[in-house]
């Protein structure tokens, strides 16, 4: 356990420095990759989708609520959605304004965290974390006939669900799947026994020899609203077959799950949380199990980083956040850049910014 929450400190000082942009300013000149695609809000977390033949993005709106930073997250205090589109990267960003307020939302307590979007049976559905009027983390849906909203929210979370960060992949038969989970503030750690267990451990530190948590898999029923069946874990297992352990922080699941499929084959991409990494896991399904197969976005300015991976003109592009605008983690800007699959099946790996004097 010391060695546990040594290195906790020293991540925690090496992201003080390196992950600042006000320190690293003060240091050397720092250069990024991409710039912000919008400057009129703050916004995170960004899931894109092609809809229509535009790209649609769902992100968080971080707000300056003045909460106090700490472990639980309670400073991302977001209350609505926005919607955006673009006819092209690199062309003029569209707000949509409000798609989604938290008051027209009769089960949610607090915190409107990462959401991500889905198109089918002629519809669009909106699916958002929060927690609930006794600060528990469930997941709800919203629809529209418009994949700019507005979106109007079913009374009631999805049944059996949990914690934060769904995404939903529509495969090529059309069965959709929800990948969700993150442990820490997100609670995942806390549903270990099938049930809510409010006292239950605050991370899985304390387990670092034990598997990891995984990240969550649930199919989605017909009508999109619900799901079919049981919430299974969604495994990342090392070329061995053995699943990644909780004490393995440079590969294990944290959050901010997302799928995506590549040549017949299944990548389930996620964030690593506190060594703040994007890495992949490579499975023959959509459940899984998933062969990990490496990081493949380095760190961004920020605590961590919310990505998604979307096809465009034939062309692969990943969403991602900083926080060049602001310099508070709670206060980020969404990014894209393009994504490279190499010929063995890996991603090529990206660096957002660079320090003047060394490569980020």
């Amino acid at each position: 356990m010391k060695k546990t929450f040594l290195k906790m400190i020293m991540l925690t000082a090496v992201s003080t420095l390196l992950f600042n942009p006000l320190i690293a300013q003060k240091i050397n000149k720092v250069k990024y990759l991409n710039p912000s695609l919008i400057k009129n809000i703050y916004t995170a977390d960004p899931s894109a989708h092609v809809f229509n033949g535009k790209i649609y993005i769902y992100p968080s709106h971080d707000i300056d609520a003045g909460v106090p930073e700490n472990d639980n997250g309670d400073h991302f205090a977001m209350r609505d959605y926005h919607i955006f589109s673009l006819d092209r990267i690199g062309g003029k960003v569209t707000d949509h304004g409000v798609a989604l307020d938290m008051k027209n939302i009769p089960w949610v307590g607090k915190q409107l965290w990462a959401p991500d979007a889905a198109y089918k049976n002629g519809k669009y559905y909106l699916y958002f974390p929060a927690k609930n009027k006794d600060g528990i983390f469930q997941i709800g849906c919203a629809t529209s006939n418009n994949p700019a909203g507005p979106f109007k929210a079913n009374p009631h979370p999805i049944t059996g669900s949990y914690s934060i960060d769904p995404a939903v992949f529509v495969d090529d038969d059309g069965k959709a799947y929800m990948y969700f989970g993150g442990i820490w503030g997100g609670q995942l750690q806390r549903w270990q026994t099938g049930k809510y267990e409010p006292n239950g451990s605050k991370t899985d530190l304390h387990n670092d020899k034990a598997p990891a948590i995984s990240c969550r898999v649930a199919k989605l029923n017909k009508n999109m609203t619900e799901f079919d069946g049981k919430v299974q874990n969604a495994l990342i297992i090392d070329s061995a077959g053995h699943q990644l352990l909780g004490g393995d922080h440079d590969r294990r699941f944290f959050e901010g799950s997302w799928m995506h499929k590549y040549m017949g084959k299944y990548y389930l991409t996620y964030s690593t949380g506190d060594t703040h990494f994007l890495a992949y896991a490579i499975g023959s399904n959509p459940i899984g199990p998933f062969v990990y197969a490496g990081h493949f976005m380095q760190p961004v300015q920020g605590w961590t980083t919310h990505h998604s991976i979307v096809k465009f003109n034939n062309k692969w592009y990943i969403f991602y956040h900083d926080t060049e605008l602001s310099g508070k983690t709670n206060l980020r800007n969404v990014k894209v850049t393009e994504l490279h699959h190499l010929s063995n099946g890996k991603i090529e790996m990206i660096n957002t910014y660079v320090i003047a004097g060394g490569k980020k």
